[in-house]
């Protein structure tokens, strides 16, 4: 027996059996188009499931309150505003009730008292008003103003101990609606300004968040074998133009946490959710899987694979296919081979590949040289493993210190050809490789060679279109090489598929922001950068460029004692003469803004 605790709404028509004498066949006509036009799609626009129909009535669940009653308010606004050209005794008007309680569910239906005292509630509602429980009441004040009116505590049939119920009449319901709208589409937002917040509305399209599958090993270990499994989904679920991915760096905050579905679904902006296990045990695997409405907590599929280890490859195939088939993604032109594409079927080249790029997430220069060699290892056992090309050139490209377009005054060539090269190779042996695309289009930035940066990026997204890495890379050379307003576009779909992104985001988007002409929302998006990784060099060189930009001295000469802190040794000159920009007027803004700011030459 399945308990959870929900928001459960019990509407019905008021006076339906009268209506029903007078004209049967109108009635039921206008009761159906209301429901098929209104009540069910605002149900779900507001993130509920309906249970069940009932003659006259509906019985709903939710997992917010504030869904509920939004939902509530919206429903009595839009029908009365339909009804009301309708002769006054034909006008169809509803009683709805909200209450937030522990619920009973067996297959499809919910039972229990929360779900008793909603009917009750429903009862006592006037005809076009809303009545809502006192627990609703209290987390819902403060957000609506004083709308409802409270009616103080009454005794309801087959509920021992008396409720506390507040009331919104029909009047109340109409005036209250604009600004219910405006609160709850705020709900859910981080509380930061406009400019870096993340719109996380359902897309129409089918949408995932793929969760780090649970290792189920006795050895801690194989940690890297479970995420690399997760990892790999998420990737080729990514090249699908027709659904919504999130990104890994997002969806593995949520790693070794007891999940609650919805607010996955609220935090995240998908409605579907994969999670899964992997118990890993000589050459034996067994991986579980399960596909969820999160919207609704309805499981749309779920699977175990008993397998040797050498099967793991095809397990992970056809889960894939699952979720193809059980979302209806359609595959346009191309995408059907490239979705299938696993990259190698050597088991031992993809875990030195996946242990490999656990260490340069790590970033140190130990952890670099760990991650080189296994790279390399994973080049002698498979030579046609294409990913391990683009990661090794990766730690080459890191060696180079050309990342992100900042050359060092050191001699970096070598290792910039290097890097270039693996890459190329990669592109070689799988031509639908985007982060191959990727690596070539940061070599070539650094190199100053736009045009070929800017080609390369575009083919790296149209090849997997929902993988934010690679959308935000393109962003930072749309920036630089002259196509801000792209660069724009494209960092804010980075941050929608990786709602919980890295800091580096942030920045790109305030780059963006101050090359389109919006030095504001530049301040903005570095600002949040610094307050969330304030030991960071970059975001107050550039907050301290545009805030000199602006003749804003004192804030600007704040920040130039903050660089000098972090970097005693800090100069323009040697700053400037590693940036790669193709206008000569935005290298020219950025550095008579250091001036300005009060930095020595």
């Amino acid at each position: 027996m399945e308990r959870r605790l929900a928001a459960i709404l019990a509407a019905d028509v008021v006076g339906y059996t009268r209506l029903m004498g007078a004209d049967e066949a109108g009635t039921l006509e206008r009761l159906t188009e209301l429901r098929q036009h209104v009540l069910e799609p605002l149900i779900g626009e507001h993130h509920g499931r309906i249970v069940k129909l009932m003659g006259d009535g509906l019985l709903a669940e939710f997992g917010s309150v504030v869904d509920a009653v939004s939902c509530a308010v919206a429903w009595q606004s839009e029908v009365a505003e339909r009804e009301a050209a309708g002769e006054e005794s034909k006008r169809l008007k509803f009683r709805i009730g909200v209450n937030l309680g522990d619920i009973i569910v067996q297959g499809e239906d919910i039972y229990g008292d929360g779900v008793n005292i909603a009917a009750r509630l429903e009862k006592l509602a006037e005809p076009g008003g809303v009545s809502i429980s006192g627990p609703v009441f209290d987390l819902v004040k403060g957000k609506f103003g004083t709308y409802f009116e409270d009616r103080g505590e009454q005794q309801v049939k087959n509920v021992p101990d008396p409720i506390r119920i507040y009331s919104a009449g029909v009047d109340a319901v109409r005036d209250v609606s604009a600004s219910f709208d405006q609160v709850v589409a705020q709900v859910g937002k981080a509380p930061v300004e406009d400019a870096i917040a993340i719109d996380l509305s359902l897309p129409d399209t089918p949408s995932i968040a793929v969760l780090p599958f649970t290792n189920m090993s006795t050895e801690a270990e194989q940690e890297f074998f479970s995420d690399g499994i997760t990892e790999d989904i998420i990737t080729a679920l990514s090249k699908l133009s027709d659904l919504v991915v999130v990104a890994r760096d997002s969806t593995f905050t949520y790693k070794d946490q007891t999940i609650d579905m919805r607010k996955v679904s609220r935090e995240q902006g998908v409605r579907y959710v994969l999670q899964g296990s992997v118990r890993k045990a000589g050459n034996r695997v067994r991986i579980t899987a399960q596909l969820t409405d999160a919207t609704t907590g309805h499981h749309l599929w779920a699977e175990r694979y008993d397998r040797n280890l050498k099967d793991v490859f095809a397990i992970q195939d056809e889960i894939m296919r699952e979720i193809v088939v059980a979302l209806d993604v359609h595959l346009r032109g191309g995408e059907q081979a490239r979705f299938w594409s696993s990259g190698t079927t050597n088991l031992q080249a993809w875990e030195c590949m996946r242990r490999g790029a656990d260490c340069v997430v790590r970033m140190t220069k130990e952890d670099q040289l760990e991650a080189k060699r296994l790279f390399e290892k994973a080049l002698v056992v498979d030579p046609h493993y294409a990913v391990a090309w683009v990661m090794l050139g990766w730690v080459y490209y890191i060696e180079a210190d050309v990342a992100f377009g900042i050359r060092s005054a050191t001699n970096s060539e070598p290792a910039q050809v290097l890097a270039l090269e693996c890459a190329e190779k990669a592109l070689a042996l799988d031509a639908s490789c985007s982060d191959a695309y990727a690596q070539i289009a940061l070599c070539h930035l650094a190199a100053n060679e736009f045009d070929q940066a800017t080609e390369m990026s575009e083919k790296a997204i149209a090849l997997a279109p929902n993988n934010a890495e690679n959308l935000a890379t393109a962003a930072l050379i749309m920036n630089k090489s002259g196509k801000p307003e792209r660069g724009l576009e494209l960092i804010k779909k980075a941050m929608r598929l990786c709602p919980i992104y890295r800091t580096g985001y942030l920045d790109r988007l305030g780059m963006a922001y101050r090359l389109t002409g919006r030095p504001d929302a530049a301040i903005t998006a570095y600002s949040e950068s610094i307050k969330r990784q304030p030991e960071f060099l970059g975001p107050h060189v550039n907050l301290a460029s545009i805030l000199g930009e602006l003749g804003r001295r004192e804030e600007a000469e704040k920040e130039a004692r903050e660089i000098i802190r972090l970097e005693p040794n800090f100069s323009i000159g040697g700053y400037m003469a590693g940036l790669s920009y193709r206008n000569p007027s935005d290298l020219a803004r950025i550095e008579e803004g250091l001036r300005k700011a009060g930095l020595p030459d």
